[in-house]
């Protein structure tokens, strides 16, 4: 990937992301923008998205997906460029496989059997 590549994935995600947290509010969920990639050619960006929380991913993407356009239109005001990539967001299940390995580390601690009290060695 070019280095002007990379300059706009990164441009484009600080701005998306202040998209989402200004004006979209998900209940009891977090929702986080993990990455965006853009095309060569700029003319597409996937916006991969994590969900953790009571929504689902296929709520929260529908969400999004549905109001792509109205986030296009305030990205294109702030990131001057020639044509603004067209937005689609995809899943990004790393954060919820990642709260499941802690829960299931938490139930295998808890489980353990308790080790003996260490001998003194004092007689």
């Amino acid at each position: 990937m070019s280095r002007r590549t990379d300059k706009v994935n990164e441009l484009l995600r600080r701005e998306i992301g202040a998209v989402l947290v200004r004006d979209f509010e998900f209940p009891n969920t977090i929702v986080t923008l993990i990455e965006v990639e853009v095309t060569e050619d700029l003319k597409e960006a996937k916006v991969w998205i994590g969900v953790v929380g009571r929504m689902t991913p296929s709520q929260v993407l529908d969400k999004l997906n549905a109001r792509r356009g109205m986030i296009q239109s305030i990205v294109s005001k702030r990131v001057v460029m020639r044509n603004t990539p067209r937005l689609t967001f995809r899943l990004d299940d790393s954060a919820q496989r990642g709260v499941d390995l802690v829960n299931l580390l938490d139930d295998i601690e808890k489980n353990l059997p308790k080790a003996p009290p260490a001998d003194s060695g004092e007689e």
